[in-house]
């Protein structure tokens, strides 16, 4: 699954055809330098390494493949096709074998499709050895002619395995729109090695404690609670002590030794010690250190990918002035507009005063080579409005009452004030909601909020209150008028004996306790944090696709193997093997009388259901006992490799992680492209303070504003903010995490070079560097 980028003699054709352009090209083929121009910028901004032919048919064919369309098109194609098991046997809601063979064939072709305007865009030769191209093709060979042996074999009345079904998530890793969840793979891959030599060691410790378990407990005949043999069975002790490193087990497979002699509680604490906190903290250490330590080399590869993509725009686009390369202003502001074409003219007059030298009227190259990053802060641009009853009533709302009313409303006091009330609305709420005084203070509470509200509409412009960045004005606005409706149609049912208003009831109570949720945006730690885990979402979900394709994988695995073995029963069911969840297999065992007949393996939502108690460790061993039973022993086998894939691999990774995502975001130091913007923006005196609370900015977006005459535009009221702690991509993220470590040399390597970066590589060794001016 690794990622191909185009080898140097596409880099050096691209950089020849951009070394020959001057000012007679450009005037004979001004749209096709700026398309080819365009296209390299957006590849950096959102770090996309996907080598594309430069021929003007190509860079269109290109355009077209990351159109939206495009990129939604396909991931709805891979939705389906991983929905299929919901359809397919054993299936939740069953339907005909052509119907889903018909749709997954259309999948099928969908993905070749692609696969095709790929192979059109990139080089041939580069798309012949792409690893993840050839994986697609032959996936969906696998795929159809899976389908035609079953759909054969059906047709015959021979029951057949559809064995490629667990090949399918290797198109939503494979496909271009995936390179966060491949390279999360890869990275995982890198770290293989290392974590083997850890985890050999470990299960060397495991099997000599259970060596040592069967020569202390094999021979004295003791019996488990349930009547067991007690460690006399070497397989079956090495099972119980690797179920006690998760400690799901914990007392109860130490308890038959602890009650024949107290010693032998030693041998057990000296067990938990070594493999659970041990060997599980070295897991935890070696795990997070190793996939950092490669996801660390994979950032490093984009960004030397982002500067020579850069480049190549710089080249595509640059004349010559004197003795520089520059790109005039002109050129600057059509190319910004064809890479982001939804920004606001003043938005882009601001990027250009950022970039462009004073006073000469184009941009150089150090500058250029900034326009990415630039794009990728996210810059709220709003123009500053009269309140309407500034403009209807001036003289009443500029009135020293009036003024006097915002000026208190401003006042933190006002929003400490407010945290009060609600600390005692909550106290309120968990007392008895049957006495009158409390019933009656829900009113108050109520009216008090009405009140915070309006005062707030009346200091703030309306509009500004409610732009779409501001979520907290929202929910406090919906959290209070939807509890006031609910309230009253609560008072107006109970007055009615005829109706049950119970279920009104429960929404006053949902909307009352949700109203509490108001103090987070109140405090400012809350909401920094709060604020934290929004922004780190990005990082979750690649991390959430990387479980999904696992998570698939085993679910099939599982299906094939244990499907119908276990069978669910309601409560009055007359079928002799109800209680023992369809199987004579299960009579007296724990899985029986834990009542676990749900979780079985009958179709994929129940199969993801029991993959998630899994996950969560506790009892696992129960499940993974009671499948053993209706099947063999070496089923559990399956259920340890989850344990280790899942829970010590992947959980581990996704936990440090996170935690490393958290930490960064918690205390993020503004870049040096945000300072420049900011700089700016304060020069020019159309600044909004970050934490100014008297100013609620929202992303009203101007497109008819322009700054080419400053002081017209502030004088308008246009006004601009950071939004530093947004990242449009998972990449700016995980670049800035890393940036700090990793210095650029002012000339980039080759494209070959930077692919075969390895983690142990601090600097380029011999680079043969290629200058784009």
């Amino acid at each position: 699954m690794s990622e191909t980028g185009a080898k140097s003699d596409v880099t050096s054709s691209a950089n020849a055809r951009s070394e020959e352009v001057s000012s007679s090209s450009e005037a004979e083929h001004p749209d096709e330098n700026l398309l080819l121009a365009a296209a390299y910028v957006y590849d950096a901004q959102y770090n996309r390494n996907i080598p594309f032919e430069t021929s003007p048919q190509a860079v269109r064919l290109y355009y077209f493949y990351n159109h939206w369309a495009m990129q939604l098109a396909t991931y709805l194609c891979i939705i389906v096709d991983l929905s299929l098991a919901l359809f397919e046997e054993p299936a939740v809601y069953p339907l005909p074998f052509l119907v889903t063979a018909v749709v997954e064939v259309l999948c099928l072709m969908a993905f070749f499709g692609r696969l095709v305007h790929f192979s059109r865009v990139t080089p041939r030769r580069v798309f012949w050895k792409d690893t993840k191209n050839i994986c697609v093709m032959v996936t969906i060979m696998l795929n159809l002619i899976d389908l035609i042996i079953y759909g054969a074999l059906s047709i015959a009345y021979v029951h057949s395995v559809r064995w490629s079904r667990v090949l399918r998530p290797i198109y939503l890793v494979n496909f271009a729109e995936s390179r966060q969840i491949r390279r999360a793979f890869r990275s995982i891959r890198n770290t293989l090695p290392e974590i083997l030599y850890v985890l050999l060691l470990f299960l060397f410790s495991v099997l000599m404690f259970s060596l040592m378990a069967l020569k202390l407990f094999g021979s004295r005949k003791l019996k488990t609670a349930e009547g067991e043999p007690y460690f006399e069975n070497y397989l079956e002790g090495v099972f119980n002590l690797y179920v006690l490193v998760t400690t799901a087990n914990s007392p109860d497979v130490m308890m038959p030794a602890y009650d024949y002699n107290w010693w032998y509680c030693i041998f057990f604490i000296a067990y938990i010690i070594l493999n659970t906190y041990i060997f599980m903290s070295v897991f935890l250490a070696v795990v997070y250190n190793n996939y950092r330590k490669h996801l660390k080399n994979e950032i490093r590869k984009l960004a030397y990918m982002k500067r020579r993509k850069m480049m190549e725009a710089f080249g595509a686009v640059k004349v010559k002035e004197g003795s520089e390369f520059v790109v005039p202003e002109a050129r600057w502001k059509h190319l910004v507009k064809l890479v982001a074409p939804d920004i606001s003219n003043s938005h882009r007059e601001l990027l250009l005063r950022v970039s462009a030298d004073e006073n000469t009227g184009h941009v150089g190259k150090e500058s250029f080579m900034r326009l990415a990053d630039l794009l990728n802060i996210k810059v709220i641009t709003m123009k500053a409005r009269m309140h309407p009853f500034e403009s209807w009533m001036p003289y009443l709302y500029k009135s020293t009452l009036s003024r006097f009313i915002r000026r208190v409303v401003r006042h933190k006091g006002f929003v400490y004030a407010f945290d009060v009330i609600i600390l005692v609305n909550a106290i309120f709420i968990a007392l008895d909601d049957e006495n009158p005084l409390i019933s009656n203070a829900e009113w108050v509470f109520l009216g008090l909020y009405l009140v915070e509200i309006l005062l707030k509409l009346y200091t703030y412009e309306p509009r500004t209150f409610f732009a779409k960045n501001q979520f907290w004005n929202w929910f406090d606005t919906f959290i209070i008028v939807a509890a006031l409706v609910a309230t009253i149609a609560n008072a107006v049912l109970k007055s009615s004996s005829q109706y049950n208003s119970q279920q009104v009831l429960d929404i006053v109570f949902i909307l009352r306790v949700l109203r509490l949720i108001r103090i987070i945006d109140s405090i400012q730690r809350f909401r920094v944090i709060v604020n934290t885990l929004i922004n780190i979402v990005p990082t979750m979900l690649t991390f959430g696709g990387l479980i999904l394709v696992i998570y698939y994988v085993f679910a099939i695995i599982g299906m094939e193997i244990f499907s119908g073995k276990i069978q669910f029963f309601p409560e009055n069911s007359t079928d002799p093997l109800a209680q023992d969840c369809g199987a004579a297999a299960l009579r007296g065992s724990a899985f029986a009388k834990g009542r676990y007949c749900r979780n079985n393996f009958n179709d994929i939502a129940s199969t993801f259901i029991v993959l998630v108690e899994l996950t969560v460790v506790n009892q696992w061993h129960v499940l993974a006992t009671g499948f053993s039973l209706v099947t063999h022993p070496a089923a559990k086998l399956y259920f340890v490799a989850f344990h280790v894939v899942i829970v010590i691999m992947i959980i581990n990774i996704f936990v440090a992680f996170i935690l490393e995502a958290f930490f960064v975001e918690y205390s993020l130091e503004k870049s040096e492209v945000e300072t420049a913007i900011e700089k700016k923006i304060q020069e020019l005196g159309m600044a909004v303070q970050e934490g100014d609370s008297g100013s609620l900015v929202g992303n009203m977006e101007n497109g008819d504003s322009d700054l080419r005459h400053f002081g017209e535009a502030n004088q308008k009221g246009l006004m601009f903010r950071i939004a530093s702690k947004r990242y449009r991509t998972v990449d700016a993220l995980l670049q800035r995490m890393f940036e700090a470590e990793m210095p650029l040399e002012d000339e980039i390597p080759q494209m070959d070079e930077i692919l075969n970066l390895s983690p142990n590589d601090l600097y380029i060794h011999n680079p043969n560097f290629n200058a784009a001016a």
